[in-house]
């Protein structure tokens, strides 16, 4: 058997399963959910077993609690095949008044027929993203997220070892844990068929109803080539219908609420601070994908050609970034919007915890762009200030660079490959 790769979310995971009945993992496909839950796991059914699920579907339409049967916890991997047996989970927790009874785990939010109710209390959510570089073990992890907001002291001067190639690939291939004992021409083919699938199936099955694979190939192309922007959703429509002109907007928003289902689409929303009229403050999503292998992958771009189109790199990168705070930050509740107003004041991401603590930070994949980027957190800061507002815990700056410095101004300037939990 192979030797289990740690992840960031192990530690939220059991502190989930000491507290609530049972726990569902969301997230999108290959990102290592049933791996994780079965280091746990106990007893095991596997609803998309081929062997075994028209069978598990009509035992659920006839008995669902036999499902459940099992030693605890009890993983019940791809449950969205059956939703019925979400209710049949609630029931079983409400029953019983155990912790640590199921674990759950899906690559698709379910559409609700068949779930009558929510589950709350009972069963907990932890969404469970590709790997972060630390996971990985290309990031060194000398620099700490969380260290950053506990201490206001400079950091001690770090180095990365993750060069500009490198992270070409790193980007390419993405952070599916299946990739990691591949060749690089292997790992790299990962999420080519990554998308292939969600085209030929994945979508389909999201949406309830057969989509044309060759649409979602082009949307998946519109939408990574407005990777890590504000474009509107009508001009990545026209940018569709450049070559589909019978592609509808009713159509869009199917396809785009499937992938949004699949936790491939994963947006970012604007931070809207009283500090413009909410006019002058974007409002707008901000365009991501769950991880930048998807973006490399849709443009059919390979590490190579990623690095001759260097302003297009540093979009991936911002993507790139996002997919390692969010990882990183889950376990202080942490979550992810950004700032830009009409005055092209703007900070890529504003990192917020549960606690109301924050912090500011800009994405620049090299060097040349770090003045620019602190000058935008300090003008942030300062219009924070102004307004009697809590002031951010840290300004920081990550980059694709290899070291790790404070600058004089306070600003942490931080590598992607130093970056950690």
């Amino acid at each position: 058997m192979k030797p289990y790769i740690p992840r960031v979310i192990d530690t939220l995971l059991d502190e989930y399963l000491e507290t609530f009945g049972a726990v569902t993992i969301q997230g999108p496909k290959w990102c290592g959910k049933t791996t994780t839950a079965e280091q746990r796991a106990k007893s095991i059914i596997r609803f998309q077993d081929p062997d075994q699920a028209q069978t598990n579907k009509m035992m659920a339409e006839l008995n669902s609690s036999y499902l459940l049967e099992g030693d605890y916890p009890r993983l019940l991997d791809e449950w969205q095949v059956v939703p019925s047996i979400w209710d049949a989970v609630r029931l079983a927790v409400d029953k019983k008044q155990k912790e640590g009874m199921f674990i759950l785990t899906s690559s698709s939010v379910p559409v609700d027929e068949g779930i009558h109710h929510s589950g709350t209390g009972r069963i907990s959510r932890l969404v469970m993203r590709p790997m972060s570089l630390y996971e990985s073990g290309e990031s060194n992890g000398s620099v700490s997220l969380s260290s950053l907001f506990l201490s206001s002291d400079p950091i001690t001067p770090q180095k990365s070892n993750i060069t500009i190639p490198q992270l070409a690939f790193l980007m390419s291939r993405g952070g599916w844990p299946f990739s990691l004992e591949k060749s690089e021409k292997a790992a790299l083919l990962i999420a080519q068929e990554y998308l292939v699938s969600l085209a030929e199936s994945e979508v389909s099955r999201a949406s309830g109803s057969k989509k044309n694979p060759q649409r979602v190939l082009q949307l998946m192309r519109s939408y990574a080539r407005n990777i890590s922007t504000l474009a509107s959703n009508e001009s990545i429509m026209e940018d569709i219908r450049a070559n589909d002109l019978s592609f509808s907007e009713s159509t869009f928003y199917e396809y785009i609420n499937a992938l949004q289902r699949l936790y491939i689409i994963e947006d970012v929303p604007a931070w809207n601070p009283a500090v413009r009229s909410k006019t002058a403050i974007r409002s707008r999503s901000k365009h991501e994908l769950s991880d930048p292998s998807l973006v490399v992958a849709a443009m059919g771009m390979s590490p190579e050609r990623l690095i001759q189109d260097l302003p297009f790199m540093g979009f991936v990168f911002e993507t790139l970034c996002i997919r390692d705070l969010r990882v990183y930050s889950q376990s202080m509740g942490g979550s992810i919007s950004y700032y830009h107003d009409r005055y092209n004041l703007e900070c890529d991401c504003v990192l917020h915890l549960r606690d109301g603590r924050y912090a500011l930070i800009e994405c620049k994949l090299g060097g040349s762009g770090i003045d620019e980027g602190a000058n935008h957190l300090l003008e942030l800061k300062h219009l924070i200030e102004q307004h009697h507002m809590q002031a951010p815990s840290f300004l920081m700056i990550l980059t694709g660079s290899e070291l790790a410095y404070e600058r004089s101004d306070g600003v942490k300037v931080i590598p992607i490959g130093c970056l950690g939990v």
